[in-house]
């Protein structure tokens, strides 16, 4: 699931270098580089913090440099997706990860990249001003493992915006804050956070 959201994202990123990754992405203080940089970041933490089990090990600064070519910020996302897959893949049954949310499993580890990468992506493509929609066979099972408290009676991809604080959901108020649940679904307690 991690390179198939890896795949999309970067196929849509991809189909923009030409543009301009240094435009500001609207009601954000970023640009779209930053972005993309960010969404690196983000999974190749989410390895590490996997990898290193249940306590927090702050002994490293990472820092993609958003600076760098599109092509290559496009290309790091899936290097380190690839990365975050394997450590997912090869961890033992049981394992866990700390996480500021909860001591996540290698499923919650797979749903957050997941989400950092269909967030990040969607947010570049408002920089880029190049509508992204992934495939709803991506944005259902995301939602779900992370959210399972959101609705499941509307659009998937719609529903892992608003779940996110990105867009409206009519009939649901506008989430202006939000959270996962990255712990083993069987530990959710049955209420939103």
């Amino acid at each position: 699931m991690i390179l198939r959201v890896a795949g999309e994202s970067r196929a849509h990123l991809e189909s923009a270098l030409d543009r301009d990754w240094e435009r500001a992405i609207p009601g954000m203080e970023w640009t779209v580089a930053q972005a993309v940089a960010h969404i690196s970041d983000t999974i190749l933490w989410y390895a590490t913090d996997f990898a290193a089990g249940r306590r927090e090990l702050s002994t490293m600064d990472l820092r993609v440099r958003p600076e760098s070519s599109p092509a290559d910020l496009a290309a790091t996302l899936g290097a380190f997706a690839t990365v975050v897959a394997r450590v997912v893949q090869g961890a033992p049954a049981g394992a866990r990860g700390w996480h500021p949310y909860g001591m996540a499993d290698a499923s919650g580890f797979a749903g957050m990249s997941c989400d950092e990468m269909l967030m990040h992506t969607y947010d570049a493509s408002l920089g880029l001003r190049l509508p992204f929609t992934p495939s709803a066979e991506l944005s259902e099972p995301t939602l779900r493992r992370l959210f399972p408290w959101a609705p499941n009676d509307t659009d998937p991809w719609q529903t892992l915006l608003w779940a996110n604080g990105r867009a409206d959901l009519p009939g649901h108020p506008r989430q202006s804050s939000w959270r996962w649940h990255c712990a083993p679904l069987e530990e959710w307690d049955g209420t939103a956070p």
